[in-house]
């Protein structure tokens, strides 16, 4: 009995869940995606240099490493809803707190004020993911198959609303201004969290939650490398997007709006390849004998690609800015199909009654991995522009497909 009700069996109430949270979660990721578009255009229009820029979002992946852990054990302890209506409100907080800057301050103010706001939004941006994914975890139940495909549909359709975002973010900079933007995003999410708190049974989730230290990170083996692996592999990614793409592509004639719409389209249409993972993976009746397998493969292809990429740009053999728009879209591939069947395997490997304890810990190393790549594309691109950024990432995606060869492949 207990054990239906940590994990109910799904039907049309878990299917509701699922839709309402994902609704949720669409909201708050095409409002995250447009902030980073904002910030990004706002503060590089000021004249902010390249190093600067990652600075102004460190701290942003920074917080998130605490609030994963933190937000883990919490919605154990007090239910993924009212951890999902946290995360939530803290994003509007965040919001708010961005929208007090003034022209008139000091550069250095201006910058410390931005870093702490951007930190808030790190802080919800993660507590709002792991309520998500782990609410997902328990709608989907035991069923063969389909926590897979309602993990990558999630997972792709977040995504594409996050690419979404960065054109929503340059326009609504055009149209309200960097102010105006941002309290019209906070209005938006605030209707949001009305629509999760009336919606949502307030206790979704709620288990006994780990009680030490020694307990909470006493977690599988296959959770625990899922997270070293994870920590190189948007580590690698975020080298060259954050901050050395934009930069570049600028720099080599682009405008604001071009630059904007292939972000944009690019993270949309890696999106879409995450929510049709599924297909391109075949499935096994435990959910790990042939997906582990595949997981070392496509990291391996991604290892490939990237050092392609990058001998290639440095060879010359033609436009840079055409080599890296083509390069990184097939890169952008591969790196979904990576990246969704990573997101399905933590949660194959997650227990049941502390799904939220695992999925915390293992985006708590994503956050390590976004900081240290957001770290390292500021002094990189600094030092010897996108092809260092693209060989830096190629070392990371090494270990990363390193790692995965030490994954079980059995619970």
């Amino acid at each position: 009995m207990s054990t239906a009700a940590a994990a109910p069996a799904p039907g049309i109430a878990a299917a509701r869940n699922y839709a309402i949270v994902t609704a949720a979660y669409w909201g708050f990721t095409l409002t995250d995606g447009a902030l980073r578009m904002l910030v990004l255009l706002h503060f590089f229009r000021l004249g902010y240099s390249p190093f600067t820029l990652a600075f102004l979002f460190l701290l942003y992946e920074a917080a998130g490493i605490g609030a994963n852990l933190i937000g883990g054990w919490l919605a154990t302890r007090f239910g993924i809803t009212r951890m999902l209506a946290a995360g939530l409100a803290t994003q509007i907080g965040g919001f708010l707190m961005l929208s007090a800057v003034s022209p008139g301050w000091a550069p250095a103010l201006s910058v410390a004020w931005v870093v702490a706001a951007q930190g808030v939004c790190g802080m919800a941006k993660d507590l709002t993911k792991t309520a998500s994914k782990s609410a997902i975890k328990l709608t989907a139940g035991e069923a063969s198959g389909r926590l897979f495909r309602w993990v990558a549909f999630f997972t792709g359709s977040k995504n594409a609303m996050k690419g979404a975002g960065f054109f929503l973010g340059g326009l609504l900079l055009e149209v309200l201004g960097f102010r105006g933007a941002l309290w019209a995003m906070a209005t938006a999410l605030a209707l949001v969290l009305a629509g999760v708190m009336l919606s949502l049974p307030p206790l979704m989730g709620k288990a006994k939650a780990s009680t030490s230290a020694r307990e909470f990170f006493a977690r599988s083996r296959g959770v625990n490398l899922l997270a070293a692996a994870r920590v190189f592999l948007f580590g690698a990614r975020d080298i060259w997007f954050v901050v050395g793409l934009p930069v570049f592509l600028y720099a080599s004639g682009w405008t604001f709006t071009m630059v904007g719409g292939f972000l944009a389209a690019w993270t949309i249409g890696y999106g879409f390849v995450q929510a049709a993972a599924p297909a391109l993976v075949r499935r096994s009746e435990d959910g790990l004998r042939t997906e582990v397998p595949a997981v070392r493969l496509w990291s391996l292809a991604l290892v490939a690609i990237t050092a392609a990429l990058t001998l290639a740009l440095v060879a010359g053999l033609m436009q840079p800015d055409l080599l890296v728009a083509v390069g990184l879209t097939v890169f952008g591939f591969v790196f979904a199909v990576n990246s969704s069947v990573h997101s399905y395997l933590v949660l194959a490997y997650a227990g049941t009654e502390k799904a939220a304890e695992d999925v915390g810990f293992y985006y708590a190393a994503n956050a390590v991995g976004r900081f240290t790549g957001i770290l390292l594309s500021g002094l990189l691109y600094g030092s010897g522009g996108l092809p260092a950024c693209l060989a830096g990432a190629t070392v990371m995606l090494a270990c990363c497909w390193a790692v995965t060869l030490l994954l079980p492949s059995r619970q």
